[in-house]
């Protein structure tokens, strides 16, 4: 440090010539100019090293890139401005923005580091499978924590930078003192905000949520995409995306369908004649079933859920492993159902039957009858109108 310090120094001598001001700047913007050619040889030497050997040390150095960098021409400056001919009172400005920076550069550093271990802890984590109930526990806890330190760390190292001016130290020590009224006054003020994060860190200690948790919310049903440290995003299934306050997964009741596994057992309504086999659609379903890539071999089967003036009700139940493969279950059961029905069962489509009296003839038509009906003058009528 005291060599190239005694380098600018010489420098500084070669431009006595110059005004004081231009002597400064020369100085300066060449050690910003030499940190940040240093940082770049010394990036593109790790990467040629670092790139087949140890590919994640070389991901850790890439994400440390920016806090290296501004490191780096932090302490350029730091050994350039003593050399350079300032004013005292430009000296003591640049002095002050240099101690800022660093408080800034610490800030950005933990949250850097930070991030780099939840990534390497996540890494024994697998979310992109059917059963990754254990892995979306671990990525919402790590996630939403992060969010919440990282806030955390961002008021730590604004209050500290802005403690470097007397005026806010002072105004600090005052707001202390008089911390009853002011202390309300900031808390009604920051409600929302310290609500929310309060809700984040209740969101990853109890976890009534999870990422890529299926989830109806609204009446709108998709998967949980991102969980911040103020919002949730959920991705509708027509690929919109809901955005909702941390608070009302804390207030407002809502369905998750992957609380406690990703399996869920779908269901197909069938509305059908008095006519129409059940047996034969039971076994059917079945055959759907097993035929189809999207049942996991767990739960099939058809009830007759109610009876109604006209049809009855049939519940088709198929399990699958995952909320998305339930739901492409459940369309494939409808159509294939209503298709054997068409081709197979044409009397188990549903149709109404009606009663017809005839005005003015006593005779009586009754519409679907099994027997057809005396119209009076030797014609008969029979089946659905």
């Amino acid at each position: 440090m005291d060599s190239v310090r005694s380098v600018l120094s010489t420098l500084a001598r070669w431009l006595a010539w110059l005004p004081d001001q231009v002597v400064a700047l020369v100085i300066v913007t060449l050690a910003v100019i030499i940190a940040y050619s240093l940082h770049k040889t010394v990036r593109r030497v790790l990467r040629m090293t670092l790139a087949t050997r140890y590919p994640r040390v070389l991901t850790v150095v890439q994400q440390m890139r920016g806090v290296t960098r501004l490191g780096l021409i932090i302490l350029a400056l730091i050994i350039a401005v003593p050399v350079a001919p300032f004013d005292p009172d430009t000296a003591a400005w640049i002095a002050k923005f240099l101690v800022i920076a660093v408080i800034a550069m610490i800030g950005w550093a933990a949250m850097t580091a930070l991030k780099i271990a939840a990534d390497i802890y996540l890494l024994q984590f697998r979310i992109d499978t059917d059963d990754n109930l254990l892995a979306r526990k671990h990525y919402t806890q790590v996630r939403v924590l992060l969010r919440t330190i990282d806030v955390v760390i961002v008021v730590i190292t604004v209050s500290a930078a802005l403690m470097t001016f007397e005026p806010v130290r002072q105004y600090g020590v005052s707001l202390f003192a008089s911390a009853g009224v002011a202390g309300l006054v900031a808390g009604l003020a920051a409600r929302p905000v310290l609500s929310n994060l309060f809700a984040g860190v209740q969101l990853a200690m109890t976890q009534p949520i999870r990422i890529d948790d299926a989830v109806i919310v609204e009446n709108e049903w998709g998967t949980v995409e991102e969980i911040t440290s103020t919002y949730v995003v959920v991705k509708i299934w027509d690929w919109r995306r809901l955005i909702v306050p941390l608070t009302y997964f804390i207030e407002k009741p809502f369905q998750n369908w992957t609380r406690e596994s990703s399996a869920l057992i779908g269901t197909a309504m069938l509305y059908v004649d008095y006519r129409a086999p059940v047996g034969a659609i039971r076994d059917k379903l079945s055959e759907i079933a097993k035929a189809s890539p999207n049942w996991d071999g767990r739960v099939v089967n058809l009830q007759v859920t109610d009876c109604k003036d006209d049809t009855i009700e049939l519940r088709c139940l198929v399990s699958a492993a995952s909320a998305g493969k339930a739901f492409d279950l459940r369309c494939e059961v409808r159509e294939k159902l209503v298709d054997f029905l068409q081709r197979e069962h044409p009397e188990a489509l549903p149709r109404r039957r009606a009663d017809v009296v005839l005005a003015g003839d006593g005779g009586h038509l009754a519409a679907g009858s099994d027997r057809p009906t005396d119209w009076g003058d030797g014609d008969e009528a029979s089946g659905p109108l």
